[in-house]
């Protein structure tokens, strides 16, 4: 489909964020061309004061109609948040659709969403947003349906009709997305190794890096959100210690707040994640905002006293000199996910902060114990033995938890 992107600049706004208009814009278009959107043309309109009705003023108005006339494209995308009635007046006015930045991720949400949970929450942050649209500006919406027998008076409105659909779409989901929430926390009460969760602005490399720790084969590509359904391996540290590494849904500037609700039932493996890998574009000119953007929502959903690795990525596209500025020992890990450069370094800091977790522990398990002395194998870190004829010597760094669950196992350890 054919489809202009606008981007409107509000004139005397303040904002921290140091991105130029002609940045976000282009990011705009980056969205939509994630959904095979063909973007004509994409350019910059000037907003003096926020119009109620259209959001831009008549003369932005025009420039809009005559520009998506020459190009003859059907859909207008404004990089802004509109009301349900600027929307309409929009599409009113311009004969054409009109999908703003809430509307155009959610597409692009709804096109990646593969496993049943990320369907559950895409669906449901789609319906609270369209609920927000349902308005008494539509004339189909406002014929009445006649009641029944005698008494039946004028009936339902399709608008409150539709309305009510939703609202009992929306319980039901909701519903169902606590169960998930409860089988998670289930699964995270018995989850047998750390995990280190990876999170980062999109288009970062979050998912080239998950491949290269885990060599698996995440969808690698240069396009926002190429990644939103989370994916988690289990692979082992230098130290021989098994982590479960996390990739999740890369964020942006300006991310629907119903979509981080819709989303707290998956983020939530974040918040009981042991270390958290925030993953920076060294590239990237404008990584400052990014990271605030990323901190935003980490605040928002209430994370704290989690230990966070800043990993600048992409190091394969900096100069000699850029490099310099990371070259003091205290910098965060620079490394190149493509090429495997640094990489190392962070597996070195991952096992540092996990065995500082842990605590180092001296077993004898005799030989009727075999199955402690694989435990103790596929859970410690740093193991080493001694074998004997009665049984084995063990050395080997746990936590508590861990023995915990060895002792509850009704074979107590010696």
């Amino acid at each position: 489909m054919l489809c202009v992107v606008v981007h409107p600049v509000v004139k005397r706004a303040r904002s921290a964020d140091a991105r130029p208009p002609e940045v976000k814009l282009a990011e705009c278009v980056r969205l939509a061309q994630a959904i095979d959107l063909t973007v004509t043309e994409a350019f910059l309109v000037g907003v003096s004061a926020l119009r109620p009705s259209h959001y831009i003023g008549g003369g932005a108005l025009e420039t809009i109609r005559e520009r998506m006339e020459a190009e003859e494209a059907g859909l207008l995308i404004m990089d802004c948040a509109l009301s349900p009635l600027q929307q309409r007046n929009l599409e009113r006015d311009l004969k054409v659709k009109v999908l703003d930045r809430t509307g155009l991720i959610l597409d692009i949400f709804g096109a990646r969403a593969h496993t049943h949970e990320g369907k559950l929450q895409v669906e449901m942050a789609a319906l609270t947003f369209q609920r927000s649209r349902l308005v008494r500006s539509w004339t189909h919406l406002e014929r009445q349906r006649g009641g029944f027998g005698f008494l039946g008076g004028p009936g339902e409105s399709q608008l409150e009709i539709d309305r009510r659909l939703i609202e009992t779409r929306l319980r039901r989901l909701k519903k169902d997305l606590e169960k998930v929430k409860q089988n998670r926390s289930l699964q995270r009460s018995n989850r047998p190794y750390p995990l280190v969760a990876l999170m980062g602005y999109t288009n970062v490399g979050k998912s080239t890096l998950f491949n290269r720790l885990v060599g698996g084969d995440v969808l690698v590509k240069d396009m926002p959100f190429a990644t939103l359904d989370p994916t988690l391996r289990l692979f082992a540290l230098p130290s021989g210690l098994k982590v479960i590494v996390s990739d999740t849904v890369g964020f942006i500037s300006d991310l629907p707040t119903s979509l981080i609700a819709a989303f707290r039932a998956t983020l939530d493996d974040v918040k009981s994640a042991d270390i958290i890998v925030h993953v920076h574009d060294a590239s990237s000119p404008w990584h400052a905002d990014e990271t605030r953007d990323v901190n935003g929502v980490l605040n928002d959903l209430g994370i704290q006293g989690i230990p966070i690795v800043d990993v600048w990525n992409k190091a394969d596209a900096l100069n000699e000199e850029d490099k310099q500025l990371f070259s003091l020992e205290s910098s965060p890990v620079l490394l190149s996910a493509q090429t495997g450069d640094g990489v190392p370094m962070l597996l070195k800091m991952l096992d540092k902060l996990l065995l500082e977790k842990r605590k180092k522990v001296d077993i004898f398990c005799p030989l009727e114990n075999a199955a402690h002395r694989a435990w103790l194998h596929e859970h410690g870190a740093q193991t080493t033995e001694i074998a004997t004829e009665t049984g084995w010597h063990i050395k080997t760094f746990v936590t508590p938890e861990n023995l915990t669950q060895a002792y509850g196992t009704g074979k107590p350890f010696p």
